[in-house]
């Protein structure tokens, strides 16, 4: 018998994170299974990492792993959301399970040394030449999503219900997951009951995954002020009102926003990451530039922040006597925002025993929240407010992790040109947990 979807949320709790009670007739079955899998798996992440493609323009990648899923048996929608795709695999009565991966590289040249390296270049949306390089780990993501695909087809008859797949563009920039929602995926495909994602880790070892309860990821907003002067001499500077003067008090000042009107209990960030005003020594210019990044995780403290900056923006210009027209100009870059990714807490205990119960209780870790962005929080802030739960993937090999404690030295971040995760090995990981985790979300509405 099939229960709704707020019955089977009132199930017992036990219920609910007991995966062993439904997929572990033998022991470690999925293990073997992967490890069978894995020599096609690494080669199909070799050719993913080594033809990367920037945002928006992801097209070979998508019919990549479009042609992966329709060889499954998955009904394929192709350019979707741009190059993104969604695959459908209905497998009886049951609950809908989407999971997610995202697919676009980074304007990065690859210096890992590896003989494996990306060496694609492209024109970037300046029109310069760059490397391109999947140094976020989104090869690993697609990877692990076809596996997954193939050990759930493979144990098809252990559980029962829709298995949604997607393929996002665009996830670097903010704006696949925004288009692919646009478009309708909650309308022209099921309504998803749960939504899992992972994400490959620069800090946590291959082999070990991390969970957050809660917010596991901030706001992001990008946010351009304009401050304006009246430009001349420098060498008569009481005939003018000088924007550089007023840039510096404005960046300041902003930093009191974290310090002195935010709740100290909420945590948030305001960087000024870009000033550039000017053209010689001599000359006060006219206008100076600013480019901000803010993180956050509560909503109301991401408006706190917008309101903040153009009250106290407005207020140094006032302060230093400039007329109305010539007060700055603070600009939010909407397309670009990103909201904060909330793990619903029933949703990450489940998995966090599932993948437990898959390869242990040592190698699952509670982790805090960062304050990296990322647009998977979206599929969780429709109408229907919809369960979500991003893990992090351990992608360190092992001996380069101990290392890095031993020395203290810090290890290649994400977004790096030397970020070379320990392939095999988080794959597999990936595999097996993100397969074990949709089984089991499978089996608890049964």
């Amino acid at each position: 018998m099939r229960l709704t979807k707020t019955a089977a949320l009132a199930l017992p709790f036990i219920l609910a994170t007991t995966p062993w009670l439904t997929f572990n007739s033998q022991a470690g079955e999925l293990d073997a299974s992967v490890t069978q899998a894995l020599p096609a798996l690494e080669r199909l992440y070799l050719d993913l990492h080594q033809h990367p493609e920037l945002s928006y323009r992801e097209q070979a990648t998508g019919k990549r792993m479009a042609g992966e899923l329709k060889q499954l048996g998955f009904e394929v929608t192709e350019e979707f959301g741009g190059h993104g795709v969604v695959g459908i695999f209905n497998n009886g009565a049951g609950p809908v399970v989407m999971i997610r991966a995202d697919i676009d590289a980074l304007p990065v040249t690859e210096e890992t040394g590896k003989p494996y390296a990306s060496t694609v270049t492209a024109l970037d949306a300046d029109n310069k030449r760059v490397g391109v390089m999947h140094a976020c780990g989104h090869d690993i993501h697609m990877t692990s999503l076809i596996g997954t695909a193939q050990q759930l087809l493979k144990h098809r008859a252990q559980w029962q219900g829709t298995l949604m797949l997607v393929a996002q563009p665009a996830e670097e920039v903010g704006g696949g997951a925004k288009a692919m929602l646009k478009q309708g995926l909650f309308s022209r495909f099921p309504t998803p009951d749960q939504i899992l994602g992972l994400h490959v880790s620069a800090a946590i070892p291959a082999g070990k995954v991390g969970i957050v309860s809660g917010y596991a990821l901030a706001n992001v907003d990008s946010v351009d002020i304009s401050i304006k002067g009246k430009g001349g001499h420098g060498a008569y500077p009481q005939l003018t009102i000088d924007p550089v003067v007023l840039a510096a008090r404005t960046v300041l000042a902003l930093q009191t926003i974290a310090s002195r009107e935010v709740s100290p209990l909420e945590p948030n960030v305001v960087t000024v990451g870009s000033i550039h005003g000017g053209a010689k020594h001599n000359i006060i210019s006219d206008e100076v530039k600013l480019q901000l990044t803010l993180r956050s995780y509560n909503p109301k403290v991401r408006e706190q922040q917008i309101a903040a900056i153009k009250r106290i923006s407005r207020g140094i210009a006032i302060s230093a006597g400039l007329p109305e027209e010539l007060m700055p100009v603070v600009y939010v870059h909407e397309d670009e925002t990103i909201p904060s990714t909330y793990n619903d807490p029933l949703l990450a205990a489940r998995v966090k025993a599932s993948i437990e119960a898959e390869l242990g209780a040592a190698q699952v870790l509670e982790v805090p929240p960062v304050m990296a962005g990322e647009d998977f929080g979206l599929y969780g802030r429709t109408q229907e407010q919809l369960p979500i739960t991003l893990f992090w993937l351990g992608g360190v090999a092992p001996a380069a992790y101990a290392a890095s404690q031993a020395s203290g030295e810090s290890l290649p971040s994400l977004h790096s040109s030397k970020f070379a995760p320990d392939y095999p090995l988080t794959i597999s990981t990936g595999v097996r947990a993100m397969s074990r985790s949709a089984m089991d979300l499978f089996n608890a509405a049964r």
